[in-house]
């Protein structure tokens, strides 16, 4: 083991098996849902409150997580009920099974952007693909063929994995207290990966409930989507990064939305700067002549990027250049097919 400070570190070398949970923390629990992806899982977390749990995040509402949540209900959880429900942000693996647990009368606390997104997008069904949507795709310099494809699909529903959210809501936000599980936590905020993302951090102990916040192993996804196309999250990453360096220590216990609950977060906070700003200069490089977003994959990824992966991998790729034309490091003209043609300024 290198030293501390010099590497992460990682307690718990395997993940609880399905319907299973491991105390991570004194009265804490670590259990996982299943994802029907590549990244395969989210974590779940619940602290003990005595005559019930609260619970941070909830996994994707299909018969499947609900099957397991009720095995959970009633085998590590005791028969105690869900009595507060903390998600972290509006993501579907996160919130899902939210509008399922306040039905039972669990309390939702959750950002108040979270919460107008997730609800926003519970109502927003489309059975085709939105002129706004079409339009992005060729912006990005998706292949015709492709883009037909894709018209003639039905597009991805936020509501066909996330339970509707009833109205009704606690909002929490930057620098809230909050009692959870018999120990204050003091909300801190971070952007990029959603907006309002909130992360809790244990003033009693060296815990932090991370979410996609503060991932180990894996970067998470910064997108650019048809609803703000001049969005930086790159940015907004970058920033948050170094604003919640000053709280992290090494010796916190980071329980994470994904992979492994680990140690070493200032270790960590650095290396997700660098990894950003490394795929900004390779994309600079790329840039010398004029490329779509989509040919700007081999830079950004250094890897074949699939039909599964098409989609994060294009968002991804549009979020990086806007951060590049934000900061004055590329212009882009626009093509006669209405993909924008990015090259650097360098």
């Amino acid at each position: 083991m290198d030293s501390p400070g010099l590497t992460l570190r990682y307690p718990i070398e395997a993940p609880p098996a399905e319907g299973e949970a491991v105390e991570i923390a004194e009265g804490i629990l670590w259990f996982r849902l299943p994802l029907p992806m590549k990244l395969d899982h989210v974590n779940i977390f619940a602290l003990d409150e005595g005559d019930g749990w609260t619970v941070v995040d909830t996994g994707f509402d299909s018969r499947r997580s609900r099957a397991i949540w009720e095995a959970v209900l009633a085998g590590p959880l005791g028969g105690r009920p869900v009595t507060r429900l903390v998600v972290t942000h509006h993501h579907p693996d996160h919130i899902g099974l939210a509008g399922w647990f306040q039905a039972r009368g669990a309390e939702l606390l959750t950002t108040r952007t979270a919460w107008l997104m997730a609800r926003m997008l519970t109502l927003d069904v489309e059975e085709t693909p939105s002129p706004q949507a079409v339009a992005f795709w060729q912006s990005a310099g998706m292949p015709a063929e492709m883009l037909a494809t894709r018209r003639a699909e039905r597009p991805f529903n936020f509501a066909d994995i996330v339970t509707p959210l009833p109205p009704g809501y606690t909002r929490i936000g930057e620098g809230d207290r909050l009692r959870l599980g018999g120990r204050h936590w003091q909300v801190r905020i971070g952007n990029g990966h959603a907006p309002e993302h909130a992360t809790l951090w244990c003033e009693e102990e060296a815990l932090v409930l991370g979410g996609d916040q503060l991932l180990p192993s894996i970067s998470p996804n910064l997108g650019v989507y048809p609803s703000e196309p001049a969005a930086d999250p790159v940015g907004d990453w970058m920033e948050s990064c170094t604003r919640l360096a000053p709280f992290a220590r090494d010796d916190q216990l980071i329980l994470p939305g994904h992979k492994l609950p680990y140690r070493g977060l200032p270790l960590r906070l650095s290396q997700m700067i660098e990894n950003h700003a490394g795929a900004l200069a390779r994309l600079q490089e790329r840039l010398a002549q004029p490329r779509t977003a989509v040919d700007c994959f081999p830079a950004l990824f250094k890897r074949e990027i699939g039909p599964a992966e098409y989609g994060l991998a294009l968002v991804e790729a549009m979020a990086h250049l806007n951060h590049l034309l934000r900061n004055g490091r590329a212009v882009r003209t626009r093509r006669a097919d209405g993909a924008w043609l990015w090259q650097t300024t360098a």
